[in-house]
């Protein structure tokens, strides 16, 4: 009988790493001594870094949406059904009708905002971390003429650069509308500078200044009223809004938790070089799912590299010697006009950010680019 690798999560490392092991692969599936599945809940896949876009009306939806089946590799068995537990000790994962046997697994089940950890701020607050949320938020946006914009952000969030490109391109949306003058912007966020990488930070606060961002730090949320529109933080302090913009804390798939397989926030403790579980040779994550000391988001790419390489290497048995070094990188749009952009590893950030029109033009292309990566044609 042959081998089997489970891959769990139908995101864009998910459907990464299963298009490359079967592109790597074809011979072993095609003889039968390898079967590559690929387990998701959702039949839709969704670009979501195309979320600010349709916030911003540069985008419709059905740009940003592919179905699931027309991105998978043909060696690559699909298969819709959601996901109740994983278990290790028994080489399997479970649905509530099904159990999925494995001999090697992939965690790619990224991550989600908790917006039921402050009371009051699912009932109060937009945001752009759903095509859903996205729709909502362009729609109150384009109906502001004037008030108080306060965009909330709380740690660990996907999307490194999401929260700082949101604040600067409202500003620039906000000043071709002309009403830019009307409405008090602030960002408040958790920590004590504006981004976790101390160059993007001090970039950042540049732009702040220079467009009259107001900005907060150790802004800690404790409760929202929805019908005052009043943010109370956890130092007593009281905050009015006409729209609330949050970026809350992000935690990891229920599965994960449910499987007791996370930390705290429900992430899987991983090994930063091997991209393994720690405490198990035949599991492996990557992407938003893991516990790794980096950006959520922005690293994918380059870990289906590591991976898919030390796969195929123990599938053939070759030693497994592709080591992740922590590389990523983001785009992080600025305006209509230019954007940065942010490479970084595990010890190596950027000494200094910029931006520029050709950046631009670059992050417009990411899109497309998007749908050949994650079909491992790139």
């Amino acid at each position: 009988m042959g081998k089997r690798i489970v891959v769990l999560g139908g995101g864009a490392a998910g459907t990464m790493v299963a298009n490359r092991l079967a592109r790597r692969l074809t011979d072993s599936i095609r003889s039968g001594e390898l079967e590559i599945l690929l387990i998701t809940r959702s039949e839709q896949h969704l670009y979501q870094p195309g979320f600010l876009s349709v916030v911003f009306n540069e985008k419709f939806p059905e740009q940003i949406v592919r179905e699931e089946k027309s991105l998978v590799h043909r060696g690559v068995t699909l298969v819709f059904d959601e996901i109740k537990r994983i278990r290790p000790d028994r080489r399997c994962v479970q649905s509530r009708t099904t159990e999925y046997p494995y001999d090697y697994l992939v965690i790619a089940t990224g991550s989600r905002p908790d917006f039921d950890g402050v009371p009051g701020l699912k009932e109060s607050a937009r945001h752009f971390y759903s095509l859903e949320g996205a729709l909502r938020l362009r729609d109150a946006l384009a109906s502001v003429k004037k008030g108080r914009i306060l965009i909330a952000v709380d740690q660990p969030h996907k999307g490194p650069g999401a929260p700082l490109e949101f604040a600067l391109m409202l500003d620039d949306y906000l000043r071709r509308r002309g009403i830019r003058e009307g409405i008090r912007l602030k960002y408040a966020y958790s920590d004590g500078r504006l981004h976790r990488m101390q160059p993007v930070a001090d970039w950042a606060l540049s732009q702040f200044e220079q467009r009259g961002i107001v900005h907060q730090p150790f802004f800690r949320l404790e409760k929202v009223d929805p019908l005052r529109k009043r943010v109370f933080t956890a130092d007593g302090e009281e905050h009015p809004f006409d729209v609330l913009v949050a970026v809350p804390a992000h935690r990891g798939a229920p599965v994960v938790a449910d499987s007791g397989l996370g930390d705290e926030r429900g992430f899987v403790p991983t090994d930063r070089l091997t991209l393994k579980m720690e405490g198990d040779d035949r599991v492996y994550v990557l992407g938003d799912a893991t516990n790794l000391p980096l950006p959520k988001g922005g690293s994918a790419y380059y870990q289906s590299e590591v991976l898919v390489q030390n796969l195929v290497s123990r599938l053939k048995g070759l030693p497994e010697t592709s080591v992740y070094d922590g590389k990523g990188a983001f785009f992080l749009g600025n305006s209509f006009r230019d954007a940065g952009f942010i490479a970084f590893d595990y010890s190596r950030f950027p000494k200094s950010v910029s931006s520029s029109e050709v950046l631009r033009w670059f992050k417009g292309m990411q899109g497309p680019a998007y749908w050949l990566n994650v079909r491992a044609i790139l």
